[in-house]
């Protein structure tokens, strides 16, 4: 089994992986203060992670009888320019990560069946209950930073995680056991919602990653109010991280960025037709958030902005009895930041029915 682990890293690597190690499967080390995490309601509207925290004690949940998860990463993209309104996360720039990953996975599964026959494997991606930063840290690929992301020293933390359970016993590679934070709390201190409250404190109530993806329907006033222009994601804790500096760009090809999510016309947004949405969200994680979740993003950042270019795009998406309630209310509440007559005007139409 150790010349098979050496000789599944080398197909991993030649897959177009970055980083490739193999942890044990154990229980994870962080499950009690992920926990305790949910417990204290930091999880906010994830419903989906408390419910099925408990799958997420062994990875044995995922893949009966299970020795080994191979950990595997990919470098998305380091540093790049960014507008100042309609900001979108790195990682959802390019093609949808989950395909890029689960594919290459795929095909390392395929090829681990060939020689070793007999030995079951399963990729997992991050739609699985597998906590893949402690396993990703048993397998030597780096430490989990005080920002919660998991940090490699030659490719930083613009990275994705993917996993291969398999219930044969590989050669182990030697834990991350260290940490190169120091005594650095850029990440913390550079937050812009305050969503850290000490090192590896990460409140999603407070994050706007959560906000701008996760969260479904209206979002309350507090937090509409605080996007920074970001229109999906947040990448400002990494942005500042030492370690980042140097970060590589991303290798493969479906990670390079799409110029309507680099530098996205949030007015557009606004007025694009739902089958061009449809169209621009296939094999994109843009799509996790969906045209209600993107177009209310653009709809808050704007009006926070002051865009008066906006106004008439804003109206006509409030005026649309058909539009979903969410994009209307969003509409609603740019106009009503927007100091100009015109905004006032549709407010004060859309009042009157």
């Amino acid at each position: 089994m150790d010349d098979l682990a050496r000789r599944l890293k080398g197909r991993a690597l030649a897959l177009g992986f970055d980083r490739v190690g193999i942890a044990p499967a154990q229980a994870p080390p962080g499950y009690p203060h992920f926990l305790a995490w949910l417990d204290a309601g930091r999880g906010a509207g994830m419903g989906y992670l408390a419910d099925h925290a408990g799958a997420r004690a062994h990875p044995g949940a995922i893949l009966e009888g299970v020795r080994s998860v191979v950990m595997a990463s990919l470098v998305y993209g380091g540093r790049s320019g960014q507008p100042a309104v309609g900001k979108v996360a790195r990682y959802a720039r390019g093609a949808d990560y989950h395909t890029a990953l689960r594919g290459r996975l795929e095909l390392l599964a395929e090829w681990l069946r060939d020689e070793a026959p007999g030995v079951s494997a399963r990729a997992v991606v991050d739609t699985a209950p597998l906590m893949e930063r402690d396993f990703a840290r048993l397998a030597g690929l780096g430490w989990i930073g005080k920002n919660t992301m998991l940090i490699d020293r030659k490719l930083g933390s613009f990275t994705v995680l993917g996993a291969l359970l398999v219930d044969a016993d590989l050669e182990p590679d030697a834990p991350h056991a260290s940490s190169h934070c120091g005594t650095c709390t850029r990440c913390l201190d550079a937050c812009p919602t305050g969503a850290f409250d000490g090192p590896y404190r990460l409140d999603a109530r407070r994050c706007i990653s959560y906000w701008t993806i996760e969260h479904q329907g209206p979002i309350p006033d507090a937090a509409a109010g605080e996007l920074h222009g970001w229109a999906f994601g947040c990448d400002v804790c990494q942005d500042v991280c030492p370690w980042n500096r140097k970060a590589p760009a991303a290798r493969i090809p479906e990670f390079a960025p799409r110029p309507e999510w680099e530098a996205p016309d949030l007015v557009e947004w606004l007025t694009r037709s739902k089958w061009r949405w449809k169209r621009l969200l296939t094999n994109s994680a843009l799509r996790r958030a969906g045209r209600s979740g993107l177009v209310r993003n653009a709809a808050l950042t704007l009006g926070v902005a002051g865009r008066v270019d906006a106004v008439p795009a804003l109206a006509a998406r409030l005026a649309d009895p058909k539009e979903d309630p969410t994009i209307r209310h969003a509409a609603a509440w740019a106009l009503g930041r927007i100091d100009a007559p015109e905004a006032r005007a549709a407010l004060d139409a859309h009042a009157r029915g």
